[in-house]
Order: C-alpha cells, then structure tokens, then sequence
C-alpha cells in the first residue's frame, strides 16, 4: 500500500515539492539556531529562550541574514531586465516566504545544491561564532597563546 498522509498530495511533483520544502525549512531552522546559540555563546550570554521576544526577533533576523546570503550565493545572475526592476515593497515575512520558494526551486534543479548549501551554512555559521574585533581573548587563552 502506498504511503498516504492527509496533508499530502496524490501527486508525485506535489509531494516532492512538500519533502524538499520540509527539508530545507529543517535545514535553514538548523544554521538559524545554532548561529544565534553561537553568537550568544561567545558573548557568554546562556542559550536562547523559547519565550524571548528579543530571542525570536533575532532568530526571525537569522532566518533572512541567511535566506539571502544563500540567494546570493546560489542564484544565476539575473537577466538584464530583472534587475532594471525596482524591488517591490514587502514584509519580512513575505520575503522570508519568497525567499524559501526560490531555494526549494534550487534545490530541486541544482544538482549540487545540497554540497553547496553545506558550504555556505559552514561559513554563515563560522561567522556566528568568531569573536569580533571588540571581544578580547580569555586571560587562560593569552596567557598560554591559545586561539
């Protein structure tokens, strides 16, 4: 018997588009959270809290911060005419939901993209967790030369 869920279209391209939007919408949740537990970590902050606003808000900014650096980094060049088009007006949801759509397109035509996806996740995350020039080493860390 074939597997059938209510949420789930019959159709094979339908259903491929919810798995592949499932597992980017993962994946992005993934780099989000562990970049804002990154960055709060290295300003010795304790981890972020489900019922923050300040948490979300910055978790909701990750979420874009990385949409589009993915959409810079893995979209084609635009055509001349698309980028003679003035930006339209939207809210961060409707971009972040643009934004989503464009990558699952991606992600089912590049075939690389998954390897790709990984390095720009890699990078975004190592960014995250890098001190900035106005944090200092520890005093253990300067004291023994350590990195």
């Amino acid at each position: 018997m074939p597997f059938r869920h209510p949420d789930r279209s019959a159709d094979l391209t339908a259903r491929i588009e919810y798995e592949v939007r499932e597992r980017l919408e993962e994946a992005v949740d993934y780099v989000c959270l562990e970049a804002l537990v990154r960055e709060r970590r290295a300003r010795g902050l304790p981890p972020p809290a489900a019922d923050s606003a300040d948490d979300r808000r910055r978790y909701t900014a990750n979420v874009l911060a990385f949409l589009q650096l993915l959409q810079r980094e893995l979209a084609p060049a635009p055509n001349p005419e698309e980028a003679r088009k003035p930006p339209a007006a939207e809210t961060a949801d409707d971009e972040q939901a643009r934004l989503i759509a464009l990558q699952v397109t991606m992600a089912r035509k590049l075939p690389d993209y998954w390897q790709r996806f990984e390095a720009i996740s890699g990078g975004y995350l190592a960014a995250q967790s890098a001190p900035s020039g106005r944090e200092g080493r520890g005093l253990l860390a300067r004291l023994f030369g350590g990195r």
